[in-house]
């Protein structure tokens, strides 16, 4: 089993910038891949970046080019920076992880931080 706990989230205007982070614990040594899955009101739950532990990366096209997901596999910590902020990135961000390799895990998932993008 693996615990995820995320933070960074908040309120920023458009344009603006946040970075997210996630602490996973647990049985952590397995883990193949993390990533983020974001849902804004109303909508499905979707997925937004995966990497794996050899550092292959995968984004959504929503989010190509403003958001940056890295790693540190040392201490089990992955983090989202999201650059050019838009409203419609308004939603809760999920961090996830599996024991799979896959750029688009979800096996396990945190309990979410909210982030807000402000017109």
């Amino acid at each position: 089993q693996v615990q995820l706990v995320e933070s960074g989230g908040g309120l920023v205007q458009a344009g603006g910038s946040l970075r997210l982070s996630c602490v996973a614990s647990g049985s952590t040594f397995s883990i193949q891949a993390m990533g983020w899955y974001r849902q804004a009101p109303g909508k499905q739950r979707e997925f937004v970046a995966g990497i794996t532990n050899r550092g292959s990366t995968e984004y959504a096209d929503s989010v190509k080019g403003r958001f940056t997901i890295s790693r540190d596999n040392a201490k089990n910590i992955v983090n989202l920076q999201m650059n050019s902020l838009k409203p419609e990135d308004t939603a809760i961000y999920y961090c996830t992880s599996t024991y799979y390799y896959t750029l688009q895990p979800r096996d396990y998932w945190g309990q979410g931080t909210q982030v807000t993008v402000s017109s």
